[in-house]
């Protein structure tokens, strides 16, 4: 995806959101189920550019990072389900196993709680799978 494409698909969620905030209040917190469908998969040698040694040699390397964002997300619950999905979905191309992300997010339990443990880890092995019928 181009950041111009980013640019404009952000732009359009912003007016699409003011638009139904207009016509009523309660759709100001809307949100749009499966909305991780529509980003598609970064490279790995894309993320590893934007994300990982290129602009830090000595530091982390882009599997990690997103192993790190991962944990982050699951600790915020429910909140993050599309970024929990789209974020497995970029650790896994960028070398994760399936093992690790699921050791990230148990990990998470003592931090954010088992439910919200419970639901990343439901995430996660729905986009496992998924990326398995894929071929990956």
């Amino acid at each position: 995806m181009t950041a111009d494409f980013t640019k404009l698909f952000q732009q359009l969620m912003e007016q699409g959101q003011e638009m139904a905030k207009s016509i009523n209040p309660d759709l100001a917190s809307f949100k749009m189920p499966g909305m991780g469908d529509f980003m598609p998969t970064m490279p790995k040698d894309m993320m590893e550019m934007w994300m990982g040694k290129t602009f830090n040699p000595e530091g982390l390397d882009a599997r990690t990072r997103l192993l790190v964002t991962l944990a982050a997300l699951t600790v915020l619950g429910a909140q993050a389900e599309d970024q929990i999905t789209l974020t497995v979905r970029h650790a896994l191309e960028a070398g994760a196993t399936p093992q690790e992300v699921a050791e990230v997010i148990a990990m998470m339990s003592m931090f954010g709680g088992v439910p919200a443990m419970t639901k990343a880890m439901e995430l996660a092995q729905a986009e496992i799978q998924k990326t398995k019928g894929e071929g990956a």
